[in-house]
């Protein structure tokens, strides 16, 4: 009995062409991007606690941050003051809001929605600042 065989070439031809349509299908499907909302939002966040931590008083103490978290009365001096200095701070897309012993400004956080963090801690308490996108 005689067996019949492919030819070693075409054997070559067909794992050729099938490794080609792998490679090609790959890259017209592509891997998804990564998600680059997160990282931003947390920039976001840090490079505001960052400005507010550094920036000079409005009135007294040594910087913005400090004088706002010193006392319950400061920070109703200044909440209005501090909610218009964050919102020139981010884009116009990036809502925020800001946590501190005394009291928040901003918006509150939605539910099931991305944020950035950052939190500072000053002499007089903590003070957390969140971001997400609007």
């Amino acid at each position: 009995m005689r067996r019949a065989q492919l030819p070693l070439s075409l054997v070559e031809v067909a794992l050729g062409a099938v490794l080609i349509l792998g490679v090609a299908l790959g890259f017209a499907l592509g891997t998804p991007a990564p998600d680059t909302r997160v990282p931003q939002l947390e920039v976001y966040a840090e490079d505001t606690a960052t400005i507010l931590a550094t920036e000079p008083p409005r009135h007294d103490r040594t910087t913005r941050l400090q004088e706002v978290v010193v006392s319950e009365r400061a920070f109703e001096r200044e909440r209005h003051a501090l909610d218009r200095r964050v919102a020139r701070i981010l884009p116009e897309n990036v809502l925020f809001h800001v946590e501190t012993p005394h009291g928040s400004v901003g918006t509150p956080v939605p539910g099931q929605v991305t944020t950035g963090t950052a939190t500072v801690s000053t002499g007089s308490g903590t003070v957390r600042i969140e971001v997400w996108y609007a």
